[in-house]
This record gives C-alpha cells, structure tokens and sequence, in this order.
C-alpha cells in the first residue's frame, strides 16, 4: 500500500473509532445531543474515507469524486450542527443548507477542468473552508466560552485555513495526479491526509475533553443539589460558602449570611400531612432562589435554609431579611388552606476578617435561636465579635 492509501486507512479507522467514542458518550449522557450528532458526523466521515478508497476501482470517477465530496461536506454539516447543539446557538439550518447545494452543484461542474488547475482546487477547497469557518463562528456565538471552548474556536479556524492553502500545497507538491486514481499515489495526497488526521484529531479530542469536562461538572452539581428543593445541599452550600469568604478575604468586602428556619413545620407536616410540608418547602426554596438570585442559596437542615450574600454587610443583609421574612408570609402554599401562611425566623451575621465559615455559622445560628425564641416570624442579628469566642447577639425587635 502506497502513503497516501496507508493515511487513508488509518483515517478510516480513526473516524471509526471516534464515531464509537462519541456515541458512548451520548449513551452515558443522554441529554448530550450534541454527542449524537458529532458520532454521526465521524460515521459518515468514515463513510467518505471509504469512498475515497472506492474511487480508484471507477473507470469513470466523476460522479464518485462529487459523492466523496458531498460525503465529506455532509460529516462537516453534521459536526456543525453538534457544535450548535453544544453550544446552545440555533442551529443554521438555511445557511448549511444553501453551502451544501452550492458546493455540490459547483463540484460537478469543476470536473471538466484539469485536475491541477489551481482555480479548480481553490474551487473545490473553498466549501470546506467555509463549513469549518461556520463551526468556528457557532462557537464564537455561544454565550459562554471558557478557555477550552475558547481554544476549540481557534483550532477550528486554523482547521478552516487549513483547507484554503490545498491548492498552495498542490502547487509546491507537484499536483494531484493527472487522473483521480493517481491521486492516492501522489505526496500531495499524503500530506494532504496527514494535515487532515491531525487537524481531526486535535478537534476531536479536545471536543471529547470538553464533553467529559461538562459531564463532569454536571455530576459535581447533582451531587450538590438537594433534590427537593434544588438548591445547594449542605455540602455544595459549604463548598461553595468557602469560597465565597475566600473571595472576600482577598478582596476587602464584605459579606453576610442569613439563616432561615420555618416555624412550626412539624405542625404543617402533622397536620396536614408530609407532600404539603414538601410544598412548603419547595415553595420557600423557589421564594429563596428568586429573592436572592445572584446569591448562595443552600437547604442545610430539614427546614433550615443558608444564604450567603457577598458584597453585603449586616444592615443590607438585615434588610433582605426583613423583606424575605414579609413577602414569604404572605404568600399561599399548595396543599393548605387559603388561610394558612407560614412564616420564617431569621439570623444574621456579617463575616469578620479571619473568621472561619463554621464560626460564622455559629453566629447566625445563636442569632436565629434567639428569633425562635422571641416569637418567632422575625429577624436577628449576630454583631461581629470584639474578639474571637466571644460573639454577640442583638435583640432588636423586627
């Protein structure tokens, strides 16, 4: 076998073996849609490999040449079309569509020019460019890049110019053959190949890596999550608190936490039985999520929850207390009575330089102990502490 027909073999095998790769990921991951359609991409790219082989067996290669290219420009749709999956932007279906009837018009018209006619490359080359250049600009639209992401875009433009300089290529390499079976044997198709494998490649694994990234980041969040009331978990609460006074130790600011208990839950449970309590309990998570929006939210106890404000010291962090404590009671619950409001004690504390997250969280709780204890339905605050082990608690009424 000659160096071009070895390249192509191991294309072949390499576009197999990718297809597989991708398709156990969208097995794993079933919402992974993007996955299915970049293992249907390598499929067919598989597929164009072995019309590639085929063509050299046709006394008349020209509509063999077309369906190779077509082939080949239908795996780059299809990769396409992943990317805006991956990356949540619509996907262009008329822009692919319109590229892919042109190109192929176009390359079977081609087929009557020399086959080292520079304009005839350039002709054939350009559609390529321009799929690719599409998967790079669907990136760029993506509303979040992070450095992989990032990366990708790039090495997908390169890959796209990549295309553009074949005819250059042609020209120093001494040509493509003067008949399309010749081509295979030819060092422009070697290294025509080989540039291709590892532009492929490189795409595909750092693709593979930014699948497994997200796969992984999506079993991290589960894993903090509190399924009822999809909020943090104690652990993500903590995980994600520990950072946040990080932050803020570095940069100088403030910020406060607020605990919230729900009064007289076991009553609510008692009485009217435990999926009105989960009610309860989703309706004042969803209240939590929507009131403190840009903030850590987590449900660390049965009814206990946790909100981390960052850049607000104790008054502002008083105030969204007093306003979540207000709102909250007058919301309706489903599953209870029109007339039955359920209201929230809450404790607050502002974090002191040095302090650790469980010593913060003992000031808050000592604080929300009090709100239990003078009533409930109010806020306390837990002033900072003048030295360490002695914190302080107020008793200002609501």
């Amino acid at each position: 076998m000659n160096g071009g027909g070895f390249i192509l073999a191991i294309n072949l095998a390499v576009a197999g073996l990718l297809s597989a790769s991708f398709a156990l990921v969208a097995v794993y991951d079933r919402k992974e849609m993007a996955a299915r359609w970049i293992a249907c991409c390598y499929a067919v790219g598989a597929l164009y490999y072995l019309v590639e082989f085929s063509i050299a067996t046709f006394g008349s290669p020209r509509l063999a040449i077309v369906a190779s290219f077509a082939t080949f420009l239908v795996a780059m749709a299809l990769f396409n079309v992943g990317m805006a999956r991956k990356y949540h932007v619509p996907v262009p279906w008329r822009l692919l569509g319109v590229v892919f009837v042109v190109s192929v018009v176009a390359c079977y018209s081609i087929q009557d020019m020399p086959r080292q006619s520079f304009t005839r490359m350039l002709y054939y080359q350009t559609p390529y460019f321009v799929m690719q250049a599409i998967g790079a600009w669907i990136v760029w639209k993506a509303r979040a890049r992070g450095r992989l992401d990032t990366l990708l875009m790039w090495l997908l433009a390169a890959s796209s110019l990549q295309f553009l300089s074949k005819p250059f290529l042609s020209y120093f390499l001494g040509g493509t053959g003067l008949t399309a079976q010749q081509y295979i044997r030819t060092d422009y198709a070697l290294f025509s190949q080989s540039m291709g494998t590892v532009f492929a490649m490189a795409i595909a694994l750092l693709l593979l890596v930014i699948l497994a990234r997200d796969i992984l980041t999506g079993v991290t969040a589960l894993s903090e999550t509190d399924s009822l009331s999809s909020l943090f978990n104690r652990g993500g609460f903590e995980h994600h608190a520990e950072i946040a006074l990080r932050m803020a130790e570095r940069r100088g600011t403030p910020l406060a936490l607020v605990l919230c208990d729900l009064d007289h839950f076991k009553a609510i449970n008692d009485n009217f039985g435990h999926a009105s309590g989960d009610s309860v309990i989703k309706r004042f998570a969803s209240f939590l999520h929507t009131a403190a929006e840009h903030h850590l939210a987590g449900r660390i106890g049965g009814e206990e929850f946790a909100v981390i404000l960052p850049g607000t010291n104790l008054t502002a962090a008083r105030l969204f207390a007093e306003g979540a404590r207000s709102a909250f009671s007058g919301l309706p619950i489903s599953g209870l009575p029109d007339s039955q409001r359920v209201t929230a004690s809450f404790g607050v504390a502002e974090y002191a330089a040095g302090e650790t997250l469980s010593e913060l969280l003992i000031r808050a709780d000592k604080a929300l102990y009090e709100a239990k204890k003078d009533g409930r339905d109010c806020v306390r605050l837990a002033f900072t502490p003048p030295m360490p082990g002695r914190p302080g608690i107020s008793t200002l009424p609501h």
